[in-house]
Parts: C-alpha cells; structure tokens; sequence
C-alpha cells in the first residue's frame, strides 16, 4: 500500500516477464519432448545379477522383490533376455556357500568358483554382452569384509595382491570388465599391471572410485550372504559420506592409476559426486543404483505411497541429469521393456 492508501495497479504477466513464457514449450507432449535436456535410454543400463552354484537353482531374495539368485544356466538364460531388450551390459556378484569361504577369501582364486562359471555359461550364450565383475573379497571372506583380516585389521597390500590375482582369473573366463569395489589403496595400478602383463590389455576397468560407508547397502548383503558376518564396519576403507574432496582424490588417483572409467556408489544420495566427478575428470562416469534405494521405492510403492513406474523412471534420470553415462541397476529389464513401449 503506497502513502495515500491506494494500491498501485497491477503490473501484467508480460510485464513481469518481458514477453518470455517458459509454459509454452510445456503446453503439449510433443512440445516438452521436443525440447527435454536429458535423455534416459536402454543404452545407459548395467543389470546387476546374483549368482549361486547349481543349476536351474533360483533363490529369491526377501528385501529385493523381483530379484533372485541365480545358478549360472539360468543366469546365462537372462542375460539372453538383457540382450534382446538391448541391455549393453551385465554385473554378476556371487553367493559363496559358507563352506567354500575362509579369512583370506581364498576361494576367489579358483578359476573355476561361481563367478567364473557365470562368466563363461553368459559368454557362451550370449558373446555380444558385456560382462562385469568385481574382484572384492567380501562374497569369499568368512568375515564379510572385502579385504584379509589379520589381527583386527584389513591389510591393504596383502588383499591388493590377491585382488590382482583374481583380476586375471576372471579376464581368463570372459570377463569384459573387472570392477574392483574393495577400496583397497592402489588395486587399480596393480590389477592393470597384472591384466598387461598376462595378455589382456584390453580388459577394462570401473573403478569403485568413490564408495562411500553407506547405510544403503543392507539388501545387497542379504544377497550375499554377508550381512550376518560382518564384523565391525567398513569405514576404515569405505569413504565418510561427509566428504567430497576426499571423493575427488579417490578418483583422480585410480585413474592415474590406469582406471577407465569410474563408478559413485550409491546413487541418489551422491548426486552432487557424480557431477563433480563428471565435470572434474570428463571421464566415463557412473553410478550404482544400490539395493537400499532399489527397496525403498518398491517398499513405497507397496504401501501405495508413490507411483513405482514413474518413481522408478524418475530416479533413473536424475542419474543422467547429474551427467552420469550410464547406471547399474535392478531395474535395468522392467526399465528396458518400458522404454521398448
């Protein structure tokens, strides 16, 4: 109200806005197709499978609907389906029977454990997939962490040696992709080194370059068997989710060290590393879409709180506008099939 008790007239919507009307590309869906910034595609899927000793064996896994455990026969008939839908890639992680696992993860050697089995029944079937796999000794381990315990202690240069090992053994079955996710200190130097000097230079590698002690990775510990295990925590070699610079570092030393492309993890919660990351480096960047947040939205969604398609499809692209190349996630085939029509 001016001095004299009057309101001054109104000004226009053109007036406020000098004639620039950012709902007119809104209007229709052609229109908002037209001119959206980001775009997520099946070729932006990495499917994270779980694989179990056995045949035609398929555990499901409470705390992740929809996603199982699967013999390697009947991992190799998904990753059929991944290739029909168009799915570039997928990343197998194992379950070891308790039996097979010890202090050092020795079993992760055996040319012929679960995973090397897995890699060689999808190549077999399906040559034209690409097949990731982490060489972590926390599936091998009796004591759920990624590294050898000795007195209380994950020792660094011991694990990274074996880690090398286990690199080779897997690029020997098939594997297009070692992704180490231990957080051991210079594994990706020693891992390229040992992949040279063995004959497969053109293996590659996503790094784990910023793995972060998150309380999201319950589910995946289920899937597993690991969860029950664990002794202690990971924060002395996982990063404090406080930390951005230390992300940063993280990521500049493994790809000094020959790393080809880098990896956040989790996802949603570390979207401000992953364009940090991106615009840091312009290295190949993604992220995992870890089991936490793949249970939280199906657990909202069962209680009828949101809309899982749209939750799904949502989450996902915040992974591309954060300028991530692609994601690893459970939802890779629904998404697939989705975005087929």
């Amino acid at each position: 109200m001016n001095t004299h008790g009057r309101i001054p007239p109104a000004r226009s919507v053109d007036e406020i806005t000098g004639s620039r009307r950012l709902r007119r590309m809104r209007k229709a869906d052609w229109s908002r197709r037209l001119v959206r910034e980001t775009q997520l595609t099946v070729d932006d899927l990495i499917w994270p499978i779980f694989v179990i000793e056995g045949e035609n064996r398929k555990e499901p896994i409470s705390a992740m609907p929809g996603v199982f455990r699967l013999s390697p026969d009947l991992a190799a008939k998904e990753a059929e389906r991944a290739a029909r839908l168009g799915i570039p890639a997928i990343a197998t992680f194992p379950y070891v029977e308790m039996g097979l696992r010890d202090d050092t993860g020795s079993h992760v050697l055996d040319p012929d454990n679960v995973i090397n089995k897995a890699t060689r029944a999808i190549k077999h079937a399906v040559p034209e997939i690409g097949i990731i796999t982490d060489v972590a000794l926390d599936p091998f381990t009796s004591h759920g962490h990624d590294g050898i315990l000795r007195d209380g202690i994950i020792v660094n240069d011991e694990t990274v040696a074996v880690l090398a090992r286990a690199a080779v053994a897997q690029a020997e079955a098939g594997a297009d992709i070692i992704a180490p996710s231990d957080m051991m200190d210079g594994r990706i130097g020693a891992i390229r080194d040992a992949l040279d000097a063995a004959g497969f230079q053109d293996v590659a590698i996503m790094s784990y370059a910023t793995k972060f002690a998150s309380a999201f990775y319950g589910p995946y510990r289920e899937a597993v068997g690991t969860g029950g295990l664990l002794k202690g925590d990971k924060k002395t070699y996982y990063i404090d989710p406080a930390n951005t610079e230390e992300a940063l570092r993280e990521t500049e030393q493994d790809i000094a060290e020959g790393a080809d492309m880098v990896m956040v993890k989790p996802g949603l919660p570390y979207l401000d590393i992953c364009r940090r990351l991106k615009d840091t480096f312009q290295m190949p960047t993604f992220a995992y879409q870890v089991s936490g947040e793949f249970a939280m939205i199906h657990a909202a969604a069962q209680n009828g709180w949101l809309d899982y398609e749209r939750a799904m499809m949502e989450s996902l692209g915040a992974f591309k506008r954060a300028g991530c190349d692609g994601v690893l996630t459970y939802f890779a085939p629904e998404v697939a099939e989705l975005l087929k029509g």
